[in-house]
C-alpha cells in the first residue's frame, strides 16, 4: 500500500540540554506550507494519508513526540476552494497535530472564516505578533504556548508574516502586526527567564531569506533554541545560524506541498 509513496524527512540533532548518565528524547516533528495537499503531488510525494502513517509510525518507537506546523496549511487545491479549511483541520487533529501558527493563506477567508474554519480545531494556534483582541479570533489564538513532554519545559513561539503586500487589508481587519523581533525577544526571554522553559521553538512564517526572515531573526535576538520556518516554498534544508550572543540556532525549513517532514532529536 505505501510503497508508491515517498516522503522525505530530515534528522537533526540538537545539543543536549543537560547531561545524564540514560538520556531521554525529545522528537520534534515539523511541516510548513501544506496548501490543502490532502492527496500526494504529482510525484507521488506526501499527502494526508501516508503523512498521518509516518507520524504514526514514529510515535510507536518514541515516547516523546511533538508535531508543529509553520502555517499556510490551507489554500493550493480544490479541497479548500469547496470546504473551506475543514478537511484540513480534521485531518490535523486526526493526525494529532500540537501546535501551528498562522501563514498568509490562512486569512483568504477573512477572519471570519478563519475563525469558522479553527472552530473545531483541537491543536493549539500560536501567533505572538498578531494581536486579534478585537476580532473574532480574540479566543483562538495564543501569544505563546507552553508544553511540557517527557520532564522536558517547551516554550513555543509562533510569528507571521507582515500582512502588507501578501494579505488583503480587509481579510486582516481589525488584527495588529508586531515587530517579529521585537516580539521574540520578549517572549523567548519571559519563557526562558520567567517561566524556565528548558527549550525555546519559534514556529515561524516570515520565510527564510530577508529583513524580516528566519536568517536576519536569529542575528538579532537570544534565548531562541530552534527555529522551525516556513513560507519561502524554495528552500530546504537545516541551518546553523549565531545569534545575538554568538551561540547557534539552527533553522529547519522544508519545500511546500508537505512533501518533507523534518524531525528533530533533542537528548537531554
Amino acid at each position: 500500500m505505501w510503497k508508491s509513496k515517498f516522503f522525505i524527512f530530515t534528522i537533526i540533532v540538537l545539543t543536549a540540554i543537560s547531561c545524564s548518565k540514560q538520556p531521554r528524547t525529545l522528537v520534534i516533528l515539523h511541516t510548513n506550507d501544506c496548501h490543502s495537499r490532502v492527496e500526494p503531488t504529482s510525484n507521488n510525494l506526501g499527502g494526508f494519508e501516508y503523512r498521518k502513517y509516518l507520524i504514526d509510525s514514529i510515535r510507536k518507537v518514541n515516547a516523546n513526540v511533538l508535531l508543529l506546523d509553520a502555517g499556510d496549511i490551507v489554500q493550493g487545491t480544490p479541497y479548500f476552494n469547496v470546504y473551506g479549511g475543514q478537511v484540513e483541520v480534521e485531518a490535523y487533529n486526526e493526525m494529532g497535530y500540537d501546535a501551528i501558527t498562522l501563514g498568509n493563506h490562512e486569512f483568504d477567508n477573512g477572519v471570519d472564516g478563519l475563525a469558522k474554519m479553527l472552530k473545531n480545531a483541537q491543536f493549539s494556534v500560536v501567533c505572538s505578533n498578531y494581536d486579534a483582541t478585537n476580532t473574532v479570533l480574540a479566543n483562538r489564538l495564543k501569544k505563546y504556548l507552553i508544553i511540557e513532554k517527557g520532564g522536558l519545559k517547551i516554550g513555543i513561539i509562533g510569528l507571521g508574516i507582515m500582512p502588507d503586500k501578501v494579505i488583503l487589508p480587509d481579510n486582516f481587519r481589525g488584527i495588529i502586526y508586531s515587530d517579529p523581533i521585537e516580539t521574540t525577544n520578549h517572549y523567548a526571554h519571559m519563557l526562558k527567564s520567567d517561566k524556565k522553559c528548558d527549550l525555546v521553538i519559534v514556529l515561524s512564517h516570515l520565510g527564510y531569506t530577508g529583513e524580516m526572515g528566519d536568517s536576519a531573526l536569529v542575528a538579532q535576538t537570544q534565548n531562541v533554541d530552534l527555529i522551525l520556518g516556513g513560507h519561502t516554498h524554495n528552500v530546504r534544508g537545516i541551518f546553523r545560524i549565531p545569534n545575538l550572543n554568538g551561540d547557534t540556532v539552527i533553522v529547519a525549513q522544508s519545500t511546500k506541498s508537505c512533501e518533507e517532514l523534518t524531525k528533530t532529536v533533542v537528548e537531554y
